[in-house]
C-alpha cells in the first residue's frame, strides 16, 4: 500500500521500561528490528462508491506484510501475481530491485453491500544484502500459521520464529510476528522465547505496562531486547514483532527503502520515467509525490 506521509507526527513518550507511540516510525525509534513501516486500516466502513482502489505504485528494498481481521483485498502485481487476502492469511511481498503492485476492493464486492475493513500494512526492510534480489510474492491461508494457546490466550506466529515454532511464511531476515489474542487478562513474557528488538501494537483493548495503562492504537518498544513482561488486559488482541536490527541505517522516500541514497534517487527517476515494471492490463498510476 502505498503511503506519502510516512513520518507520523510526533507522540511518543518513555515510561521507562517502554517507549510509547503512534505506530512506527515515530522520532524516537524509526525502526523495531527490520520493521521500518507500519500502516493500521481501519476499521471502517467500505460503502458503494467508498471501494478500495489503490493503482500502480512501485516499491523496492523491502518486503510489504498485508495482514486483515475483516474485509478482504485483491492484490496484483508486475510479476504476475493476483491474490485475494481474507482476514486471518497473510500476503507477502518482496520488492528487492523494483515491484509495482495495485490493492483493490474485488469486483465481488462492488455490487451494492457494505462491510468492514480492518488490518494492517507493514514494511519489513530487506538486508543490504537482498536490496537487490528479485521480486517475489507469496500467500498463506491462515491455516497454514503455526496456533496455540496458553490458557484462554491464542497465540498465531504470522512471520518468523518465536515461542520455539516458526512460520512457513519465506522471511529474509531474524524476524517475529505474532498475533495474540486475550480473554482473561494474561501476564506476557517473553525472555527466552524472541530474539531481538520487541513491539507491541496494541489493535483492541489495553496493556499495563510500568503501572501504567496504555490504550488500543499505540504502540510500545521494550528498551531491553528479549526480556521483557507486561500484561494483557481480558479481550485485547496485540500484534506483537520485531527481530534483529540491521548495523546499517535505512533511508526512506515514499515507497522506497534503502540502505543507500542513490539508490532511491534512481527509483525516483524509474517511477517518473515509468521504467519500472507494470502490472498486467492496468493503466492507472499513482504519481511521485
Amino acid at each position: 500500500m502505498s503511503n506519502t506521509d510516512l513520518i507520523i507526527e510526533e507522540r511518543s513518550r518513555d515510561i521507562g521500561d517502554f517507549l510509547v507511540g503512534r505506530l512506527i516510525p515515530f522520532r524516537k525509534k524509526r525502526m523495531v528490528g527490520p520493521f521500518i513501516f507500519i500502516d493500521h486500516m481501519g476499521p471502517t466502513t467500505i460503502k458503494p462508491g467508498t471501494y478500495l482502489d489503490i493503482d500502480q505504485h512501485p516499491h523496492i528494498g523491502l518486503s510489504t506484510l498485508t495482514y486483515l481481521f475483516e474485509g478482504e483485498v485483491r492484490h496484483q502485481d508486475s510479476i504476475g501475481s493476483d491474490q485475494h487476502i481474507k482476514p486471518g492469511s497473510v500476503n507477502w511481498m518482496s520488492a528487492g530491485k523494483g515491484v509495482v503492485h495495485t490493492e483493490r476492493t474485488p469486483a465481488e464486492l462492488r455490487h451494492g453491500q457494505q462491510f468492514t475493513m480492518h488490518g494492517y500494512q507493514i514494511w519489513v526492510a530487506l538486508p543490504k544484502e537482498k536490496e537487490d534480489m528479485d521480486p517475489e510474492f507469496h500467500h498463506l491461508d491462515g491455516a497454514e500459521l503455526p496456533t496455540w494457546k496458553e490458557g484462554s490466550t491464542s497465540f498465531k506466529l504470522v512471520a518468523g520464529k518465536g515461542f520455539g515454532k516458526e512460520s512457513p511464511l519465506p522471511v529474509h531476515s531474524d524476524l517475529f510476528m505474532i498475533e495474540i489474542e486475550t480473554e482473561d487478562v494474561f501476564d506476557l513474557h517473553v525472555k527466552g522465547q524472541l530474539s531481538g528488538e520487541i513491539g507491541f501494537c496494541i489493535v483492541e483493548g489495553s496493556i499495563n505496562a510500568c503501572d501504567q495503562k496504555i490504550e488500543k492504537g499505540n504502540m510500545l518498544v521494550s528498551k531491553t531486547d528479549n526480556e521483557c513482561g507486561l500484561q494483557i488486559a481480558a479481550n485485547s488482541r496485540v500484534l506483537l514483532f520485531g527481530g534483529k536490527p540491521f548495523p546499517e541505517e535505512r533511508h526512506i522516500f515514499w515507497n522506497f527503502v534503502s540502505s543507500n541514497k542513490e539508490k532511491i534517487e534512481a527509483a525516483k527517476e524509474r517511477w517518473q520515467n515509468k521504467a519500472f515494471p507494470q502490472v498486467p492490463n492496468d493503466e492507472t498510476y499513482i504519481p511521485l509525490p
